[in-house]
C-alpha cells in the first residue's frame, strides 16, 4: 500500500540534500577576515590571463576549471599581478589518478618559449594523486626540477585525498616557502631565487587518453600584509639551497655546520696530524679536492672530521667534474690500516658515464649515490644532475642502525647495519676481510681524495 512520505522523513531529505549541495558545489566560502583578497570573483577570470599551452580554463559553478587537453604543452592561468610575501590558501580537486598539476609561487615567462607559446618557470607547488604521493612538494619548473620530493616527508604523502577537493596552504614570506596539505605540514624549502612573481595554476601535459579529463581551482585567496608564519614541525626536513647557511629553523632543529665555509676549522687529514698542506682547496665557500693522478689518497689523502658520531642526519652539496671520483665515508675509526683510503661504508660519488668505476662490483653497487660494492642506487635517471653541476647527497643513520641514502631529494637506498642481510652482502664485497665491518659504534665522516677534482659545500649534520 502507497504511504505519503511523513513530514520527519522529508525533513531529514532535505537536510541530506542540503549538505550533499555544500559539499559538491564549487561555492566559494566568503572570508571574513579582511587581511584575505579574493583572487577568483566567482563569474570570470577577471585578473588572470592563460599562457603557454592551450588548454582551455573555464568558470564553473564558482570554481576556475582547467580542461586538460592533448597535444599541446603544459598550461597556465597566470595573475595578470605579481606578488612578493604572501600568504595562498586554496582548494584543488583533480579527475582521476593518471596526472597532476600545481600552484606556480613567484614565477615568470620566457615569452619566447615553447616555440613562441611561451615557457613558464619557477617555483611550484605540486598536486599529485598518482601513487608517487607527491602533492605539496616543490617541484622548479623548466628550471632545476624537484627541490623537495615527499620522499623526504614520507609522513605527509597521506594527506591528499583523491576526487576531493584538497586544501592548499602556501607561505612565500622572505626566502622561504613552505606548505600544507589538508592542514599536514608538508615541505620546507629556503632559495634566494625570484623574491616576487605571478601565481599560476597549471593543466599539465597529458597524453591523448586524458583528453577532456578537468581539474578544478575554488575559494582562491591571499594575504600580502601583516603575514605570521604558521608554526612548523621541527622535524620535517629543511631544503636550505643558501649555501653553507643554516637557517633559525634548521639550529632549532639541532642541525649545525661542519665546514663554515672560510677554513678548514673541524677538519684533519686522515692520515693523521694537521689539516693536508696540499691537495685540497678552499675558496668562494667551496672545499675542493684537487686533481691529481686519479689514484686513491695520493695527493692530498682523505680528510676526516675531528668530531665522531653515532646517529645522525647529513646532507652535503658536491659538484664533479668529467670522470671525477669520490666519496662520502662515516663510521670511520683508522683502527685498520691501510695504504690508501681509509675503511668505512661510502656514499659512492662518481660520473657513472665516464669513470670505469662505474662498470665494476656487482650489478652497478659502485655507481653514484651507492653503498659502495654493496649495494646499487636507485636506477632512476631523474635524481641525477649533469656532471658539473651541484647535487645534493643526505646520509641518514637512524639510532636503530638503519641507514637511508638520497641524492637531490629522492630515496636512493636504505639498509640495516649489523643486519643479517647487511653481513651477507659484506661477506660478498671487498669489505669481507676487515671485521665487523661498517659496525662501529661511533666514528668521523671522510671526503675521500680520489685524485680527482671534486668539491664540496654546505655540509651540515644533526645528531639523533
Amino acid at each position: 500500500m502507497y504511504k505519503p512520505w511523513s513530514k520527519s522523513i522529508l525533513s531529514k531529505a532535505s537536510i541530506f540534500i542540503t549538505i550533499a549541495s555544500i559539499t559538491l558545489s564549487c561555492k566559494s566560502a566568503k572570508t571574513s577576515n579582511n587581511q584575505w583578497e579574493n583572487l577568483f570573483n566567482g563569474k570570470d577570470l577577471a585578473g588572470w590571463k592563460s599562457v603557454a599551452g592551450k588548454a582551455k580554463y573555464l568558470v564553473e559553478d564558482n570554481c576556475i576549471v582547467g580542461v586538460m587537453t592533448k597535444k599541446t604543452p603544459n598550461s597556465f592561468l597566470i595573475t595578470e599581478k605579481e606578488y612578493a610575501d604572501f600568504i595562498l590558501e586554496l582548494e584543488i580537486k583533480l579527475e582521476g589518478n593518471a596526472t597532476n598539476s600545481g600552484i606556480q609561487t613567484r614565477s615568470h615567462i620566457d615569452p619566447a618559449g615553447n616555440n613562441g607559446l611561451g615557457k613558464v618557470y619557477g617555483r611550484q607547488v605540486e598536486i599529485d594523486p598518482s601513487a608517487r604521493s607527491w602533492s605539496g612538494g616543490i617541484y622548479d619548473e623548466a628550471r632545476r626540477q624537484w627541490l623537495y620530493p615527499l620522499d623526504l616527508n614520507p609522513s605527509a604523502k597521506t594527506a591528499y585525498k583523491q576526487n576531493e577537493f584538497n586544501h592548499i596552504r602556501i607561505e612565500a614570506i622572505g626566502n622561504e616557502t613552505r606548505t600544507w596539505v589538508n592542514g599536514v605540514a608538508t615541505s620546507y624549502v629556503i632559495d634566494s631565487l625570484d623574491r616576487s612573481g605571478f601565481i599560476g595554476l597549471q593543466v599539465h601535459s597529458i597524453p591523448d587518453e586524458l583528453d577532456g579529463k578537468k581539474v578544478y581551482f575554488k575559494n582562491i585567496k591571499i594575504q600580502t600584509a601583516n603575514l605570521k608564519p604558521t608554526k612548523f614541525p621541527n622535524d620535517v626536513y629543511i631544503v636550505n639551497t643558501v649555501q653553507n647557511n643554516l637557517s633559525t629553523a634548521e639550529q632549532a632543529a639541532g642541525y649545525k655546520l661542519l665546514f663554515n665555509g672560510n677554513d678548514n676549522t673541524g677538519w684533519k687529514s686522515a692520515r693523521g696530524g694537521n689539516f693536508p698542506a696540499k691537495g685540497w682547496k678552499i675558496e668562494n665557500g667551496i672545499i675542493s679536492v684537487q686533481k691529481s693522478d686519479g689514484g686513491e689518497s695520493t695527493n692530498g689523502g682523505d680528510i676526516i672530521t675531528d668530531a665522531q658520531f653515532k646517529a645522525f642526519d647529513f646532507s652535503f652539496d658536491f659538484k664533479l667534474t668529467p670522470g671525477a671520483n669520490s666519496g662520502i665515508k662515516y663510521f670511520v675509526t683508522l683502527n685498520e690500516q691501510t695504504a690508501g683510503s681509509a675503511i668505512g661504508p661510502e656514499y659512492q660519488i662518481l660520473d657513472d658515464a665516464l669513470h670505469p668505476d662505474a662498470k665494476l662490483g656487482k650489478n652497478g653497487n659502485r655507481t653514484l649515490a651507492s653503498l659502495y660494492d654493496l649495494i646499487t642506487s636507485d636506477r632512476n635517471p631523474r635524481p641525477r644532475k649533469a656532471i658539473g653541476e651541484w647535487n645534493r647527497g643526505r646520509i641518514v643513520v637512524e639510532p636503530n642502525n638503519k641507514v637511508t641514502y638520497y641524492l637531490n631529494g629522492f630515496k636512493m637506498l636504505e639498509f640495516v647495519r649489523g643486519s643479517e642481510d647487511f653481513r651477507k652482502l659484506v661477506a660478498g664485497s671487498k669489505y669481507k676481510d676487515w671485521k665487523n665491518f661498517g659496525e662501529a659504534p661511533q666514528g668521523h665522516i671522510l671526503l675521500q681524495d680520489h685524485g680527482d677534482n671534486v668539491s664540496f659545500r654546505s655540509l651540515k649534520i644533526k645528531e639523533l
